[in-house]
């Protein structure tokens, strides 16, 4: 009984194998495509895609150019405790340009939107957000990163 099984065994596997081979010839018999030819089904393609046809050069002027290299900094906060609802100015460096300026952000406001209002490369004037009382940082994001002040004093409304 068990030579049996063994015969029948090798007797599969030898069966299936002349089987199995002649499907593969076909793979191997095509031409191979030239050398830069478009070959349907191999991926991505730019086949068919209309080129760019040159640019606005009205909008490459009218386009900021910020500089990625000027990390801003926050100097100071003034004043350095305020209430929810009043305004705070905040006097740094390397700010950038309106177009180029990202926000503000209050670390204890989360990702709420703070009202801001960009006066310069160095003056940013912020309203403090409607948060519990207690310490908070300011951050300001511009184009060449982010900043952040010293602690800040939410006071009670």
């Amino acid at each position: 009984m068990r030579t049996s099984r063994w015969f029948s065994l090798i007797f599969f596997f030898v069966g299936l194998t002349p089987l199995a081979l002649p499907s593969l010839a076909p793979l191997h018999a095509e031409e191979s495509p030239a050398p830069g030819a478009v070959v349907e089904g191999t991926g991505f393609s730019l086949f068919d895609m209309e080129s760019i046809k040159g640019f606005d050069a009205e909008k490459v002027e009218r386009d900021p150019v910020c500089d990625r290299s000027k990390r801003p900094k926050i100097h100071k906060v003034e004043p350095d405790e305020a209430k929810p609802g009043q305004k705070v100015t905040i006097k740094g460096e390397n700010f950038g340009t309106k177009e180029c300026f990202h926000g503000v952000a209050f670390s204890a406001a989360g990702p709420a939107k703070i009202d801001y209002n960009f006066v310069n490369d160095t003056t940013i004037e912020a309203t403090v957000p409607d948060v519990r009382p207690g310490m908070s940082f300011i951050d300001v994001v511009a184009g060449g990163g982010n900043a952040r002040s010293k602690g800040f004093l939410v006071q009670a409304k």
